[in-house]
């Protein structure tokens, strides 16, 4: 999960991190279907036996990307707007 998290980092604007970055954690949910959707088919999380699904700590591609989203959260520093 650590490498999907460094994937991101990588391929987000500088703007996306930003807004990810100040979003309270409880509306972070609000990415499940643009960022989510993408990390979903990106990341092949529908594929029986995904590495990274189990990673995750759960069987549903669904909650595996906002396992992902919320590491990625976690991983940007805090901004103040």
């Amino acid at each position: 999960m650590a490498e999907a998290v460094e994937m991101l980092l990588g391929l987000l604007s500088v703007e996306e991190k930003f807004e990810i970055a100040v979003m309270p954690k409880d509306k972070l949910f609000d990415l499940h279907f643009g960022l989510g959707l993408a990390i979903r088919n990106a990341f092949r999380l529908h594929e029986p036996g995904s590495k990274l699904l189990a990673s995750c700590g759960t069987s549903h591609p669904n909650d595996a990307s906002s396992v992902i989203i919320s590491a990625l959260w976690r991983a940007l520093p805090t901004w103040e707007p």
